[in-house]
């Protein structure tokens, strides 16, 4: 019986370096923007807070206004959009 089955597509990844490297960007600037929003809105209660100087606020400021340089730099680097950093997350909507 020499039966001809259908070809079914292949069931192996390939990998492809470049796609490797902006998804292993895409994930890490994920976490980085998650974080420093986490901390930007820590920043902002101990402000409100009284809880820093005025020079501490200024210094806190200014690195976040740095950070965000930053990370517009590496999502151009990556080719990534800030839709491409907001994870879907289904039943529990997007991460940021």
């Amino acid at each position: 019986m020499n039966e001809t089955r259908p070809q079914l597509p292949s069931q192996r990844i390939t990998l492809d370096p470049d796609n490797m490297q902006k998804g292993l960007g895409q994930l890490a600037l994920t976490l980085i923007e998650l974080i420093r929003q986490l901390l930007e809105k820590q920043a902002l209660r101990r402000i409100e807070a009284g809880g820093l100087s005025d020079e501490e606020a200024e210094r806190l400021g200014l690195t976040f206004m740095q950070l965000e340089q930053e990370m517009e730099r590496l999502k151009k680097d990556f080719g990534l959009t800030d839709d491409d950093l907001n994870l879907d997350l289904g039943p529990l909507g997007k991460l940021l």
